[in-house]
């Protein structure tokens, strides 16, 4: 899960001052209430609540898997996949056309039924909207069209062969009531408090401290959930999120907790269990439209500047591990990685290479050890990243430490979520510390952070490709694996884009990103784990965490 989009979908801060009740729900909502079935969920994200549960607006709520469902549940952990909205799909024998059977007796949570109509009309108002087609799957000239042959039947026509569109379209695309939608002038400015959705949940109360999620007692999978409200509290960053899950206050966490083992499961080793499981990357991404940034040489330099071992074991407690710059996640996808080509370059912290890059690139070093650009001012940039998430403070504290050992002056912003979700979106920063979308495969998350196609002018808001990426080999890479259905021929692709990661540096991959989950078995069991991988455990996944929340099951007192 994409870090830096929890911010988008969890925007969410707890004050310290703050009591338990405003925060938690104890006094008879909560978790410590016997008998009540109300989870708490303990995620700081950096960002007050807006209560705009639009999922097209920048900073909306969490609802992908609680409200708003997609047509395939696609487990990116196990690559299984599970219907859901749709109880089945054919593809044609060239495939350029998909077929969904969507499923009878869904209804939506204003007790309209659900058909293939509101799927298509999903589809099709990202065909009118560019703003919309957050997978570019119009813009790029993927689909062709969209029809609701009957009220059980949806068919995709493709202009061309598209394998990952099927993930997009199955399993990232969340279907809206076109009952609803049709009448809205601006999907993207749109206030939505009571969104109508077709999950297992309706948003029940919601201020900038806690929102509450209600099940919806309609809900098409019968006898779900078994949990009954969603407490979700906001928190500001990590600390005060910790305290509160070592309380016991918390049923499921999903932040970075240092020394996790002493700090809260030895306080409840029966009952409190974490799982991290690899999720993709971590990376500094560079805006190449700055000034010196669009030299690859400077690039380079930047990436041997960074001390990948030392955010690891300082920041990050080893949780997460080292990143290779080619950003293929290990062991997970090793068959993925072009090992020679990642020891050729040998990208670690190398302050004599650092030199090399930039006096190749004409930057010069002054007396005291730092460089000066080709035309003799300092050579200083700046890196954006939540203060919310102090593992992340902690990494970038680590990182302006590694660089300046290297002579390059870089400043942290440690800002709060809303403003550091706008200036990452719009692409205002030099370098930004951040996260992307993973998949089934690691093509997913370098389409994620490369495809030119996701890019947009800065100053228009993008929830991929933050940095601006644009590069015609690199594109043609992108859509040449997009007709590909043999794993072999799948790999080659992607270790040419390697090749794209290592010689350009778009995106310099810090460290293995994990999907943070702490559960408490005291109220609740069930729990996603590494023997039982049904979901995504962390609580800001989508639509995983809506999942988790139908597979949990009350402990009856």
């Amino acid at each position: 899960m994409k870090r830096s989009a929890v911010v988008r979908l969890l925007v969410g801060a707890c004050g310290l001052a703050l009591a338990a009740t405003a925060c938690g729900g104890q006094s008879g909502e909560g978790g410590s209430s016997a008998g009540a079935s109300t989870l708490s969920v303990v995620n700081a994200s950096g960002a007050l609540w807006t209560c705009n549960f639009n999922p097209y607006a920048p900073a909306s709520g969490q609802t992908a898997g609680a409200v708003w469902e997609p047509l395939i549940y696609v487990n990116t952990l196990t690559g299984k996949e599970k219907p859901w909205l749709a109880t089945g799909y054919k593809w044609s024998p060239d495939r350029k056309e998909l077929t969904f059977t969507t499923r009878s007796g869904v209804k939506w949570t204003d007790g309209k039924p659900f058909t293939a109509k509101d799927v298509a009309y999903t589809f099709n108002a990202a065909k009118a909207n560019d703003a919309l087609d957050s997978y570019a799957l119009w813009g790029e000239g993927v689909l062709d069209s969209v029809t609701a042959v009957n009220d059980t039947t949806v068919r995709f026509r493709f202009k061309r062969v598209s394998t990952s569109s099927f993930y997009y379209i199955a399993g990232q695309t969340w279907i809206l009531p076109e009952h609803v939608w049709s009448k809205v002038k601006d999907p993207v400015k749109e206030m939505m408090r009571k969104p109508v959705g077709t999950g297992p949940y309706t948003i029940g109360s919601c201020t900038p401290q806690a929102v509450t999620y209600t099940k919806n007692t309609k809900y098409w999978q019968k006898g779900k959930p078994k949990v009954d409200k969603v407490l979700y509290p906001a928190f500001v960053d990590n600390q005060p999120a910790n305290r509160y899950l070592a309380q016991g206050k918390g049923d499921w966490g999903g932040q970075f907790v240092p020394n996790i083992d002493n700090y809260w499961v030895a306080k409840d080793k029966a009952h409190r269990k974490y799982w991290y499981p690899p999720s993709g990357n971590v990376y500094i991404g560079i805006n190449s439209a700055k000034p010196y940034l669009g030299d690859k040489r400077v690039r380079q330099a930047l990436s041997y500047a960074v001390d990948r071992d030392k955010v690891s074991s300082d920041a990050m407690y080893g949780y997460q591990p080292p990143a290779n710059q080619a950003a293929i996640p290990t062991p997970t996808f090793k068959d993925w990685l072009d090992q020679a080509a990642v020891s050729k370059y040998a990208y670690g912290f190398d302050p004599a290479k650092v030199a090399s890059r930039l006096q190749a690139a004409g930057f010069t070093k002054g007396p005291d050890g730092m460089f000066k650009t080709p035309d003799g001012k300092p050579f200083k940039l700046s890196i954006i990243n939540n203060g919310g998430f102090t593992d992340w403070v902690a990494a970038v504290q680590v990182l302006t430490a590694s660089f300046k050992k290297a002579g390059i002056t870089v400043e942290a912003l440690n800002l709060n979520g809303n403003e550091y979700n706008r200036r990452l979106s719009q692409g205002q920063f030099d370098l930004a510390y951040m996260s992307a979308s993973s998949g089934p495969t690691p093509y997913y998350e370098l389409r994620d952070v490369l495809y030119g196609a996701y890019a947009k002018p800065v100053g228009q808001d993008t929830s991929r490709n933050y940095e601006r990426w644009k590069d015609d080999a690199t594109d043609a890479l992108i859509r040449k694996y997009d007709t590909m259905t043999d794993k072999q021929a799948q790999i080659g692709v992607v270790k040419q884009l390697e090749q794209v990661m290592l010689e350009q540096v778009p995106v310099i991959p810090v460290t293995q990103s994990v999907s943070w989950s702490q559960m408490d078995s005291t109220r609740f069991t069930n729990w996603p784990t590494k023997q039982n991988p049904y979901a995504n455990p962390a609580p800001y996944a989508a639509p995983d965490w809506g999942v988790v929340l139908l597979n949990l099951e009350p402990v009856q007192k």
